[in-house]
């Protein structure tokens, strides 16, 4: 009697490196049902954004190759997964199910919603860890509480010892199971009418493979990243994000890569390092989203329930266009529409002008870049978010306000940043790039800039936005 197949459950886990749940369900020596599921969006899961709904599609189906060229085939269904796992275990004759399991409390009532269904059935169901480098449950301060500090809790973290090491990619796996599968094309993850992913498609390459040479090519030139990571003229950073969010390679794999690599000569300490707290910071808003789930949608300082946002549509239009007559801030949203990823130091800076600037709350600017950004995390994405607001946990002060007009030019100190992203202002010296409303007539003339024509005008003074910022912090103190 042939042997009953069991599931893998791929979820933000898309590859066959170092997951604990495919080599869980390969220990079996069983036949594989390796299935993904389109949730719905229900029981409070959110649903991607226009940019991670297109890195997803090129995700499976690299993911799919990957399966084929390893003698097996990805299963795609869609609909609430407590319904479609067990299901699936029906149809299929699945004597288990291996997943790795999230830690957001969505993600937490599925699995035990699936576990509960499969028990019902008869089946066991098995969660991994796999998808950061401690689970929360590990870390807490002495009073047993949540940690809501960063440096204590890396270091916290750090005290658990080295994160378990990468297991390999299976050399084959099992011949699939004959199953009906849905059609990718059919899911409509990407645009259609207008293709707005032009962009995306030139600046990434997809999936596991893509994810590892980006890996490689980073610690190549990881020397400096202490000094350069805040320069986004300069190509300094991992951009392994979106690589991450999706699970396409494991932050345990990139730990070991990167420690390996310091330990050959490739980096010092002080650049691996700082690398390394950035997987950290990851890690830590994923720990405060599962101690505090409505993290997108609730300040996490509960005296910001007050605060004096204005409704202003003309000005979040203004910023989402890339058209605030702030250069840096129009650079790092326009670079976001077209490439679908903005460099982490601009990130802060144009998060500060809507929250700071324009006043606007700061759940405008997360929802924005949800639907934007290819590393669109539901960790990351409202923890970052609170922290630029000074709502969040270890938060930098509301009364820190960036100048961009400084940022600009100590982090792009001779605009070519600006310059690749506002090109019609590309003309002017170095000394005035940004802040082009400095230019006399002549120098507007001469760099082919009609202020208010071919380049807005600021939409607000920088001193007057900062005075009204602090009075309106002024509002809810205690």
């Amino acid at each position: 009697m042939a042997q009953p197949p069991v599931i893998v459950w791929f979820r933000d886990d898309l590859r066959l490196a170092d997951h604990p749940a495919l080599h869980a369900a390969l220990r079996t020596q069983q036949p594989l049902v390796c299935v993904y599921v389109m949730d719905d969006g229900s029981n409070g899961v959110r649903p991607p954004g226009g940019a991670s709904r297109w890195w997803l599609a090129q995700s499976l189906r690299a993911l799919a190759a990957d399966l084929s060229a390893h003698g097996q085939r990805l299963i795609l269904r869609r609909g609430a997964a407590a319904s479609v796992i067990p299901a699936l275990a029906q149809d299929s004759g699945a004597s288990a199910a291996f997943w790795t399991r999230r830690y957001d409390q969505p993600g937490i009532a599925i699995d035990n919603q699936v576990i509960e269904r499969l028990k019902t059935l008869g089946l066991s169901g098995g969660t991994c860890p796999g998808g950061l480098l401690a689970e929360p449950h590990r870390i807490a301060n002495q009073a047993g509480a949540p940690m809501k500090v960063f440096t204590p809790f890396w270091k916290r973290l750090l005290a658990l010892g080295d994160p378990r090491k990468p297991l390999p990619a299976p050399q084959a796996l099992p011949p699939p199971v004959n199953m009906s599968s849905e059609h990718l094309d059919d899911w409509r993850l990407e645009p259609m009418h207008p293709d707005w992913a032009v962009g995306l498609r030139e600046c990434w390459s997809v999936g596991e493979a893509a994810a590892r040479v980006r890996l490689s090519d980073f610690l190549d030139d990881i020397k400096g990243y202490k000094d350069h990571r805040d320069r986004p003229d300069m190509l300094a950073t991992s951009r392994l994000s979106p690589h991450l969010r999706f699970g396409e390679i494991s932050p345990n794999e990139i730990f070991h890569t990167a420690r390996f690599a310091a330990e050959a000569g490739r980096a010092n300490g002080a650049d691996t390092g700082k690398f390394l707290s950035e997987l950290g910071w990851r890690d830590f808003s994923h720990y405060l989203l599962h101690h505090f789930p409505d993290l997108a949608t609730k300040n996490f300082n509960a005296r910001f329930d007050a605060f004096p946002w204005r409704d202003d549509s003309a000005g979040l239009r203004a910023w989402q266009r890339g058209l605030t007559g702030y250069p840096v801030v129009d650079a790092g949203m326009r670079q976001l529409w077209h490439t679908g990823w903005m460099h982490n130091r601009v990130r802060m800076v144009a998060a500060s002008f809507l929250i700071k600037h324009l006043l606007i709350d700061w759940r405008h600017g997360e929802r924005w870049f949800w639907d934007t950004l290819v590393d669109a995390d539901p960790a990351s994405n409202s923890a970052s978010w609170q922290w630029v607001a000074g709502s969040g946990a270890d938060a930098a002060p509301y009364f820190r306000i960036f100048n961009p007009v400084l940022q600009g030019e100590k982090f792009d100190p001779h605009g070519a940043y600006v310059r690749q992203w506002v090109p019609e202002i590309a003309g002017l010296p170095d000394s005035l790039i940004h802040k082009p409303w400095r230019a006399s007539p002549l120098e507007l003339v001469e760099a082919g800039v009609a202020l208010g024509t071919t380049y807005p005008a600021p939409i607000v003074d920088h001193d007057t936005a900062r005075q009204r910022a602090l009075d309106a912090l002024r509002t809810i103190r205690v």
